[in-house]
């Protein structure tokens, strides 16, 4: 694989641009693989990814039943934070936010991570003491943040409103190194370092069975013919359900549509993400000029991908009360993802009750943040049978009620 570069650019310019090669392969499946990931977003991409660089396994097929990153991956809003609360999640968490800040280096492509900073608005009396909670828990974390009060809130955001019609900003959880990166290009990324190692990202390829021998998977059943392998990795967010029902047992989630949208492009006006949890909605403003905008979960199970009035009507209201200039944009697109959420609004990185068969699911609306972390962790899971980053998180903990509760970091916007 060829490295880009300043002057791999100067070359090609020299050339018209002739001597591009494709970023990743097109191959057809083989017949078996070693490990097979079903799923070719975000965290599927990075689980391959580290399998290979980390522990030298290579055999690996990622499919995809569309398009490469068409799923949560290239319709979320891009934020990267690792504020949370309880100790299990802070360090998958901040491992994945880590990795971000090295990620364009690592895997030579440029994912435009801008760590430019989170704040949580804290617009209750009970927020502020949360935040405050969490700033301290942070602290033993080793996870570096801050409460701020509303005078440094509107020094970050000028454009905010402190005072507010029904919830006046009374401070917020700062996370100064927390930010945003391009999403389509972390998968791009991920995508063309696997397939450089000789894996096989396959497309347009939907998984219809998976096989087993007693209860050992032995492979699956796909719209390209029959696949063999030795270890099989379900990484399919909103669809997980549906293919743990192919594998026969059954998980603890719910599907729900997330919604986002932009605005027209403006002047620079906000370089920081701001998440306003008490009215629901949360805010920044892109590269180019948009304001990305979303909010909470749809309020009953669906499998949409599409945007609703409802949407526009309740967030957009709800952010207007602390950024009264954004009444005045038009909006250029809305669009939606379907997002596993669990009880303890907590992910599942687990084996499952059949052997050979690992599951990644269940990361709510904070998957993007994770991707890099995620991946690393269920690769050594994979690799080595067990994680550190993986240990809280296992299927068993419902069964023994060791919940891992992060409704309260997770807010509207996990």
């Amino acid at each position: 694989m060829k490295r880009y570069s300043a002057f791999a650019i100067a070359r090609e310019a020299a050339r018209y641009h002739t001597g591009w090669e494709r970023a990743w392969r097109a191959p057809e499946p083989k017949k078996k693989y070693d490990v097979i990931i079903v799923g070719a977003g975000g965290h599927g991409l990075a689980t391959a990814y580290y399998l290979g660089k980390n522990f030298g396994i290579t055999d690996v097929a990622i499919l995809e039943k569309g398009w490469l990153g068409g799923g949560n991956t290239g319709r979320n809003t891009t934020i990267i934070r690792s504020n949370y609360l309880q100790d299990p999640s802070a360090a998958i968490y901040e491992k994945a936010r880590s990795l971000y800040e090295t990620m364009s280096q690592d895997l030579n492509y440029n994912v435009m991570f801008s760590p430019r900073g989170v704040i949580m608005l804290a617009q209750t009396h009970h927020e502020v003491r949360g935040y405050q909670r969490t700033a301290h828990a942070n602290a033993l974390q080793g996870v570096k943040t801050e409460f701020i009060g509303p005078e440094k809130v509107k020094e970050l955001v000028p454009i905010i409103r402190l005072e507010g019609p029904r919830y006046p900003v009374l401070g917020g959880l700062w996370q100064a190194r927390g930010g945003t990166a391009r999403h389509d290009a972390v998968a791009w990324g991920y995508a063309r370092a696997c397939s450089d190692m000789g894996m096989d990202v396959i497309q347009k390829c939907e998984v219809t069975a998976i096989r087993r021998d007693g209860d050992k998977v032995v492979g699956v059943d796909t719209s390209k013919g029959p696949i063999d392998c030795d270890k099989l990795g379900i990484v399919v967010a909103g669809h997980s359900g549906h293919l743990a029902d192919m594998a026969g047992f059954r998980l603890p989630i719910e599907s729900v549509a997330l919604q986002a949208l932009v605005s027209e492009p403006i002047k620079p006006c906000m370089d920081v993400v701001v998440m306003a949890n008490t009215v629901h909605g949360y805010m920044s403003q892109s590269d180019k000029g948009e304001m990305v905008i979303g909010g909470g979960t749809d309020g009953y199970n669906n499998y949409t991908q599409r945007g609703s009035f409802h949407h526009i009507e309740e967030t957009v209201r709800a952010l207007i009360e602390t950024f009264p200039m954004i009444s005045r944009l038009k909006m250029l697109r809305q669009w939606g993802g379907i997002v596993d959420v669990t009880g303890d609004r907590s992910p599942i990185l687990s084996k499952t009750p059949i052997d050979g068969v690992f599951i990644n699911c269940g990361w709510g609306t904070g998957g993007f943040k994770a991707i890099p972390g995620s991946g690393w962790a269920m690769a050594e899971l994979m690799a080595k049978g067990r994680s550190p980053l993986t240990d809280e998180f296992g299927l068993n903990r419902f069964r023994e009620g060791r919940f891992i509760d992060e409704s309260v970091a997770a807010g509207v916007a996990h």
